[in-house]
């Protein structure tokens, strides 16, 4: 891994996790899979508190263990789950539009814990929604309970593999440490359980000191707490589904804005149904005519979001969107006369405004004809213009004028580049100089003789998007750990404000709650200054722009990582 990434990671784990969690997992990350007796040589830290370290590293899948042949267990840093930290924003704001705010907290809890039961993630959020209700309101269990069936259903979460049982009869050593497995028909199976309960609100201060006592009470006399039903059951998020749901709306944005809204309706029918003439929105009240028009206007784009093969039948389409951990492209095609072709891996009936999909086959009004076989498609080219505004940034519109034309004409002569973008050799020179220094564009050399004579050699500027995709990616990982360090900076310069602003909120909120007047109340609000004040305004703006900037440039990440795994050749 490069240096911008081992950087960004060492930056994550240290605001999330702390400073022993970063030493053991920079550790790992910088010499590759150790045993426990040298990770802790390495770090310095005593057995205990790398041991620690480890247990939070893998409740978060953050670090994955094995056991080698001699008995020995090696841990391994998961570089690009630690880099998934970043995207946890993305994923809480994705489930609460799709699921509300039971699945926004449900999501939340997920990530914040690693992994965690059913019956635990559902009395936890119940208890974070009664909060927020008025008094007198509570929320039930069975709502929050039914949130996270569809959630399991619709496959953003699922199960964390399990220990298997031993058979009582074997007589084996146990390993060194357990091999944990899941079958796949069980990722997604929610337990039956009869969840039945309401949300509670935090005590007071005499009652939790109460409650603490009677807890240490039934201890002592030996008393233990109910065993919840689905105990060693813990479900995690998963990550991917959340990923193949952010590339389905790339997609169908980026056909909205290139094309209109009826477009990218028809583009997300495909991806969502399985008959698209019967499956288009009420709104979109067209007939098959006008379908077939908008299927060839797809067809031609020169982006190639929908491509077309064949005319028996009106004609397959296919849309080609970059799917899952094998990088390669998922096709989905439709046949012009409403018979369907879905090649797609299974995916679940979705809730409203999730893409869905059915089993692999041939679907005919609504027979299903299991087909075997898979076609692949070329990448999607909907990633490229990514790099454009970089160029506008650091170069200039002509240096993106020649960009593209490279990109289309593949291969050019520096006189070429001249006349075909029509701009002076001078400047046709330079730009290309920049962008070649830059690693944007590269040169290759075609010799007419053996012995490789500048005066008898060919110089042809190309294009490497794969190598640029990976310069741009990296100064996105720069970037964003930059950020971060100036979002520590300003919280540090300001830390003696923010906890007199802290201590002052929390002395109004008990004012508040005691019934204090207003004159009592203003006078601690004085407390702060104008200029303290002023100041505090400041830094939130300001924090709250490093924010949304990190956000922005992981939705680039995001797009660029997806390009790079789709034409990654892979053994």
């Amino acid at each position: 891994m490069t240096q911008a990434e081992l950087r960004l990671c060492s930056l994550l784990l240290q605001e999330h996790f702390g400073e022993i969690v970063e030493k053991v997992g920079n550790s790992l990350l910088r010499t590759g899979p150790r045993p426990l007796r040298l990770l802790a040589g390495d770090t310095g830290l005593l057995p205990d508190q790398v041991k620690k370290a480890l247990c939070v590293l893998i409740q978060h899948n953050l670090v994955r263990y094995e056991v080698q042949p001699r008995g020995s267990v090696e841990y391994e840093a998961r570089s690009e789950r630690i880099l998934r930290i970043l995207r946890y924003p993305r994923y809480i704001y994705t489930a609460k539009t799709l699921y509300g705010d039971p699945g926004e907290l449900l999501v939340e809890e997920l990530l914040l814990h690693g992994h965690l039961s059913m019956s635990c993630a559902v009395a936890r959020v119940a208890d974070r929604l009664t909060e927020t209700m008025e008094d007198g309101k509570t929320m039930d269990y069975s709502e929050v309970s039914s949130t996270f069936v569809r959630l399991a259903d619709t496959h953003f979460i699922q199960r964390c593999p399990m220990v298997p049982e031993i058979p009582r009869g074997a007589k084996a050593p146990p390993p060194p440490a357990p091999a944990l497995a899941i079958a796949e028909k069980d990722m997604y199976v929610v337990p039956r359980l009869s969840l039945v309960g309401k949300g509670k609100r935090r005590h007071s201060c005499d009652e939790e000191e109460e409650g603490e006592h009677k807890a240490k009470r039934q201890k002592q006399e030996g008393g233990t707490s109910e065993t919840p039903p689905d105990d060693g059951i813990y479900w995690q998020v998963n990550l991917e589904r959340f990923h193949q749901h952010f590339r389905d709306q790339a997609l169908v944005s980026a056909v909205a804005s290139r094309m209109d809204q009826t477009s990218s309706e028809v583009v997300r029918t495909m991806l969502r149904m399985s008959e698209i003439f019967r499956s288009l929105p009420a709104g979109y009240n067209i007939g098959k005519q006008v379908l077939d028009q908008y299927l060839a206007l797809l067809a031609d784009d020169p982006l190639e979001f929908v491509g077309k093969s064949g005319d028996s039948g009106g004609g397959t389409y296919t849309v080609s969107i970059l799917w899952g951990e094998l990088g390669v492209p998922r096709p989905e095609t439709f046949l012009s006369s409403g018979i369907v072709l879905d090649l797609s891996p299974y995916r679940p009936a979705q809730g409203p405004g999730v893409p869905g999909h059915g089993h692999a086959g041939v679907h005919r009004g609504g027979e299903v004809t299991q087909r075997p076989g898979a076609c692949r498609a070329p990448p999607s080219p909907f990633q490229r213009p990514s790099l454009i505004p970089l160029l506008l940034h650091r170069f200039g519109s002509r240096c993106a004028r020649i960009f593209r034309l490279l990109l289309r004409k593949k291969h050019l002569e520096q006189k070429q580049v001249e006349d075909f973008a029509m701009i002076p050799a001078k400047e046709a020179k330079d730009m290309l100089y920049r962008m070649l220094s830059e690693n944007l564009v590269s040169l290759q050399e075609i010799p007419k003789t053996p012995d490789h004579a500048p005066s008898r050699t060919f110089y042809l500027y190309t294009v490497n998007v794969m190598a640029a995709a990976r310069m741009l990616l990296h100064r996105c990982y720069k970037s964003v750990a930059n950020l971060m360090e100036r979002r520590q900076h300003e919280m540090r310069e300001n830390k003696r404000l923010l906890e007199k602003s802290q201590r002052v909120e929390a002395i109004l909120a008990s004012m508040q709650a005691t019934g204090a007047e207003a004159a009592q109340l203003h006078e601690v609000e004085e407390m702060i200054t104008g200029p303290e004040r002023q100041q505090l305004e400041t830094l939130k703006r300001n924090v709250n722009k490093i924010d949304a900037s990190e956000n922005q440039v992981d939705e680039t990440i995001f797009v660029l990582e997806s390009f790079i795994e789709s034409t990654m050749k892979r053994p």
